[in-house]
């Protein structure tokens, strides 16, 4: 069944080339290359069609349907339809890059210091595990001993939690959930680093030497934690941290009693961020500088995202802001919360709804589940 949306009623500006706000699960997926071409425009009115969609007010139609509808739209969107309509989304924005000029030198530095590392630790945000993996890290590792921390456990559901884990226990990947903040978590981290590299020096003892601090270092994208949780484990501020990316600048090696010392490294990302999709979730979870991307654009589409995610929903939305989102999506909602709230001021507007998801008001949830 195709669906006809008025172009007037997307937030992608483009009037040429446009794309679906989002389309929901059909029993057959269509292609990237389908899903291209379904847009069509006609000599009347520009319109766009989604194959295998259902209609909702959502997308400007019919403004009468009930709630029941969208309760329905809600349950049978899943995550595979979500990642592809949010690469769609994501075509038409600028693209968000961000390499400080720190970084550069400490991803040099820290391919230096891995060949002394026992055993790394790689933190990553437990919202986008997916997102804040360095596409090199398994390169730069190899075969070496690693921890992998999904911090901010506090900020998921149990749903997302499970759902994790099961994911990296078939892959045979020893995770650590942890709350940087609180610390919890990071005593299970300490022992189990010390075992991983329990044989260090047992190797050291055959050969006549004498034991020493097993060595971890503690790698990860910018802002997901690494240094609150090195300070939760110490007991005390040794490392500089603060909820922001950029504030580790360099590596720094901290001794944590006496069969232990933390590598704390800055957050290294990609020098280009060739997936947009994930770049976006990076500026919805703070963990990329605000300069490179448009708060606006995010917020938007941050909108999109959670309106698809049956645990918060379009109303939800509509509770929080006291707005009305019937024909409507993501660009015109922050432009309606603007004019609401904040004088007109979209980047105000766009800046709460980031702050609020930010702070679990929409709910603890995850931006991504395990690929099936």
């Amino acid at each position: 069944m195709a669906v006809q949306v008025q172009l007037s009623s997307l937030w992608l500006p483009s009037p040429t080339v446009t794309v679906p706000f989002v389309h929901c699960k059909s029993k057959t997926k269509p292609s990237t290359t389908s899903l291209a071409s379904s847009a069509s425009l006609s000599s009347s009115a520009p319109i766009i069609q989604t194959v295998g969609g259902k209609q909702s007010s959502w997308h400007g139609g019919n403004s009468n349907n009930s709630n029941g509808s969208i309760e329905a739209y809600e349950e049978e969107c899943d995550w595979a339809d979500l990642d592809a309509d949010l690469y769609y989304w994501t075509k038409s924005l600028r693209p968000v890059q961000w390499y400080p000029g720190h970084i550069a030198k400490t991803e040099k530095e820290l391919k230096d210091q891995l060949k002394l590392m026992d055993v790394v630790i790689e933190v990553r945000d437990a919202r986008i595990p997916l997102s804040t993996t360095h596409p090199l890290m398994d390169q730069w590792l190899g075969n070496r001993k690693r921890i992998l921390v999904l911090n901010r456990e506090d900020m998921i559901s149990m749903a997302d939690r499970n759902a994790w884990a099961t994911y990296f226990a078939k892959q045979g990947t020893k995770v650590i959930f942890s709350n940087g903040q609180l610390g919890m978590g990071t005593m299970k981290l300490s022992r189990l680093a010390k075992a991983l590299a329990s044989d260090v020096n047992v190797k050291r003892r055959s050969k006549g030497l004498l034991p020493r601090a097993v060595r971890a270092g503690i790698v990860g994208y910018p802002n997901v934690g690494k240094s609150s949780l090195i300070n939760r484990l110490l007991k005390r501020r040794m490392c500089p941290a603060a909820p922001r990316p950029g504030v580790t600048r360099v590596l720094k090696w901290v001794r944590f009693g006496k069969d232990l010392e933390f590598l704390d490294s800055p957050g290294i990302i990609p020098m280009r961020i060739s997936d947009q999709a994930a770049a976006i979730k990076l500026a919805i979870c703070d963990d990329i500088g605000e300069r490179s991307y448009d708060v606006a654009d995010v917020a938007a589409i941050l909108v999109q995202m959670l309106a698809r995610i049956p645990t918060v929903g379009i109303t939800a939305l509509q509770n929080r802001y006291k707005i009305d989102m019937d024909g409507t999506c993501g660009k015109t909602f922050v432009q309606k919360l603007a004019l609401h709230l904040f004088n007109g001021d979209t980047h105000q507007a766009a800046f709460r709804i980031l702050t609020d998801f930010r702070k679990g008001k929409f709910g603890w949830i995850s931006l991504e589940r395990p690929p099936r």
